[in-house]
């Protein structure tokens, strides 16, 4: 995050489940989850070339380099789409 958060995160984990208001939104029951779509778009292999300091500095931050990658650059697009 950019933003230190103002969130009280020791008082949220001390919370009991009993004690968080949930009026606000509806229960989710079981048929909401067996008719839940997911609609994530498919991944396609390609042969990139990286700059061999970019790659080995994403590779450094551990497992789902790839994914962070792909997160970057979705976060690239939609930021530069019309």
């Amino acid at each position: 995050m950019n933003k230190p958060s103002k969130t009280d995160w020791k008082r949220l984990a001390e919370m009991k489940d009993d004690d968080i208001d949930t009026s606000d939104i509806p229960e989710l029951d079981e048929a909401f989850f067996l008719h839940a779509d997911i609609n994530v778009p498919p991944k396609k292999p390609v042969t990139l070339r990286l700059d061999s300091d970019v790659l080995q500095w994403f590779k450094s931050q551990g497992q789902g380099y790839q994914t962070r990658i792909n997160k970057l650059l979705r976060n690239y697009m939609e930021t530069h789409q019309h």
